[in-house]
């Protein structure tokens, strides 16, 4: 729910035929005292949590009395109410309501009715609505039954149509989060080899997403629905992570690249102690077929082995494979230059779909 106030000038007409007179003068125009000494409709206004009329200098109150019995009774008011503030329909459809109704009488006893269609506001520019614009209002009629006393009531509302102001959101949330995912794709460019900057520079990023959101949700009333800023905050905390995720995903492939397989160290370290006392082995050190042969069967032992049969393939070898069928093949290591392209055409596409949603949908 979301709780604001207003200040509002309320006027109720009804006729008295007790309070007839025959007179030259048409209407009379009563202080505040004589108030007290009339009837009064007990109308309340329903979703208020209090309410406080003015009393500097003088009661502000106007009482007129017309000689067929008809009444006129102005009142300033100051109301502090509570309604559901629409928050998920993007920049537009946002509204605030207030309720009037009669708290005993029914409607077969008093109607209450609009005096005129439309209500009216005073100049927009005395609103102070620093979040929202005022875009007019919506007045209506309805009628409420009550099971335990079995009577029908007139309840008239008045809705304050809002549509949110983008340049306090804009600075303060999706300004800060659309940098911070191009922030995190500067990761991109640096080396592989570079894991402490990579790692810093992720966290950096997620840690600072993190911290936007809850100021996001801060700045708006507690709803159990997702919003369109909430939506916004989302993905771009997921873009986030995904270029954190991207770098261990590298990271973890290329060290697997560059690691050799157990058959091949075995092998290397049998052939070096053998090389030790035989001057043969020397010369086989030093000839260049014998290590093409070698680096031979270790590419066989690699089709071989699972390190193929995996959807990411580290060695270029393996698209000649059994490997290939079915499958495509996509180079682990060149997982950066694919991300650079990937991560901004996607960001900038949700961001086409978003905005176009968001203001004109």
């Amino acid at each position: 729910s979301c709780e604001y106030q207003i200040d509002i000038i309320f006027a109720q007409t009804w006729t008295d035929s007790r309070l007839r007179y025959n007179s030259t003068k048409k209407i009379l125009t009563l202080n505040s005292n004589m108030v007290g000494l009339i009837w009064l409709p007990d109308t309340i206004f329903r979703n208020s949590k209090s309410a406080d009329s003015h009393w500097i200098t003088t009661p502000n109150q106007l009482l007129r009395i017309w000689n067929d019995g008809k009444i006129l009774y102005t009142l300033r008011l100051t109301i502090n109410a509570e309604c559901q503030l629409q928050l998920e329909g993007g920049a537009k459809g946002h509204w605030l309501m207030i309720c009037v109704i009669t708290d005993g009488y029914p409607r077969d006893e008093m109607i209450y009715k609009w005096r005129k269609n439309s209500v009216q506001a005073a100049d927009q520019k005395s609103w102070r609505l620093y979040q929202f614009d005022f875009m007019g209002l919506r007045n209506t009629t309805d009628i409420i039954k009550t099971t335990a006393a079995f009577c029908d009531y007139v309840v008239m509302s008045v809705y304050f149509d809002l549509s949110r102001r983008m340049g306090y959101f804009t600075i303060q949330t999706y300004i800060p989060c659309i940098l911070t995912v191009v922030l995190s794709w500067v990761s991109f460019w640096i080396k592989k080899d570079a894991t402490p900057a990579r790692t810093a520079l992720g966290i950096t990023t997620v840690l600072t997403m993190t911290t936007l959101s809850t100021v996001a949700r801060t700045s708006l009333p507690r709803v159990s629905y997702v919003t369109a800023m909430d939506l916004f905050v989302t993905v771009c905390f997921l873009f986030v992570f995904a270029a954190l995720m991207e770098y261990a995903t590298l990271n973890y492939y290329s060290y697997s690249a560059r690691r050799p397989t157990c058959n091949k160290t075995k092998r290397l370290l049998w052939m070096f102690s053998f090389q030790l006392f035989s001057k043969i082995s020397f010369i086989t050190l030093n000839n260049s077929m014998y290590w093409q042969e070698f680096d031979d069967a270790c590419v066989y032992e690699c089709l071989d082995g699972k390190d193929c049969q995996s959807f990411f393939c580290c060695y270029e070898e393996c698209k000649d494979g059994a490997w290939r069928k079915g499958r495509v093949h996509i180079d682990i290591l060149e997982l950066d230059a694919y991300s650079r392209v990937f991560f901004p055409t996607s960001f900038l596409l949700f961001n086409v779909v978003y905005w176009v949603g968001y203001l004109y949908l």
